[in-house]
C-alpha cells in the first residue's frame, strides 16, 4: 500500500512538472499555428456527431423522466426552465466532458504512446523540432478551446431534445418554450458552467498527452496509456465539477 501511495503521488509530481513545461513552452516560438488548427477539426468537428446524439437523448430523456413528478405537483410549465437549468448548469458540460475524455484523451494517449515507443518522438529531437511544442501544446490548446464549444452545442441540442419530450405528451409551441427558457436562466446560470469546461478541456488534454508522452516498454504500454488517460481525465473531471460547484455555492 506505501509504494502504491509512493507512485500515485510521484505520477501526481510528474504530471504538475509536464504542466509546468506546457506554461513555459505555450508563450515560445514557433507557433505550430497549421497543427493547432488540425487538432481543433478533429477534436471539435469529428466529435459534433457523438455530442450531438449524446445531447438530445439528454434532453428528451430529462424531460420525459422529470414530467410525471411535477404533473403531480401541478408544476409542469416549470419542465422548460427545470430541463435548461438541469442541462446548463450540470448534466451537459460533465456528460460532454466524459464522452470527451474517452473518445479524445485516449486517442491523444494512444497516439502520443505509439510515437513514443516507436521513437518518432526521438526522432523529431533529432530533426531539431521541438516535441512538446508541435505534440503537446497544440493538442493540449486545441482541448481546452473545443470542449467549451462542444458543451454549448451539447446544451442546444439537449434544449431541442427536451421540446421534443414535451411535445409527446402536450402541444407546446418552440417560441413559448424558448422564452419560458430565457425567463428562467440568469446570467450566474451560465458563467461558472462555461467557466470550468476550460478546465475540463485543459486537464482531458494534459492528462492524454502525459500518459501517451511517458509510455514505455513497447507496444503493449500504448493500449495502458490510453486506458490510463481515460479513468484518470474521468476521475478529474468529477473532482474538479465538485472544486467548482463549491466555489459557486460560495461566490454566487
Amino acid at each position: 500500500m506505501i509504494l502504491s501511495l509512493k507512485n500515485t503521488f510521484t505520477e501526481i509530481g510528474n504530471a504538475t512538472l509536464f504542466a509546468k513545461q506546457f506554461f513555459k513552452e505555450v508563450f515560445v516560438p514557433p507557433y505550430e499555428a497549421k497543427e493547432f488548427i488540425k487538432q481543433c477539426y478533429v477534436i471539435g468537428y469529428k466529435s459534433l456527431p457523438l455530442v450531438a446524439i449524446t445531447g438530445f437523448i439528454m434532453g428528451l430523456v430529462l424531460t420525459l423522466q422529470s414530467r410525471p413528478t411535477l404533473v403531480n405537483f401541478g408544476a409542469e410549465s416549470w419542465l422548460p426552465g427545470m430541463v435548461a437549468l438541469s442541462l446548463i448548469r450540470e448534466i451537459a458540460p460533465v456528460i460532454t466532458a466524459l464522452i470527451c475524455a474517452g473518445k479524445i484523451s485516449s486517442g491523444i494517449g494512444a497516439e502520443l504512446g505509439s510515437m513514443k515507443v516507436t521513437e518518432q518522438i526521438d526522432a523529431m529531437e533529432v530533426s531539431a523540432i521541438n516535441p512538446y511544442n508541435y505534440l503537446v501544446v497544440t493538442r493540449i490548446l486545441a482541448c481546452t478551446l473545443m470542449v467549451p464549444i462542444l458543451v454549448i452545442f451539447a446544451d442546444a441540442v439537449g434544449i431541442i431534445g427536451g421540446f421534443v419530450g414535451i411535445n409527446i405528451h402536450g402541444d407546446v409551441n418552440f417560441y413559448r418554450y424558448l422564452t419560458q427558457i430565457l425567463q428562467s436562466l440568469k446570467y450566474l446560470d451560465l458563467v461558472p458552467a462555461t467557466i470550468k469546461t476550460f478546465f475540463f478541456g485543459f486537464f482531458i488534454g494534459m492528462i492524454g498527452c502525459f500518459k501517451g508522452f511517458n509510455a514505455s516498454n513497447g507496444t503493449e504500454s500504448v493500449g495502458k496509456a490510453a486506458n490510463s488517460a481515460v479513468v484518470t481525465a474521468s476521475l478529474t473531471i468529477f473532482i474538479l465539477d465538485m472544486i467548482a460547484v463549491q466555489i459557486t455555492d460560495l461566490f454566487f
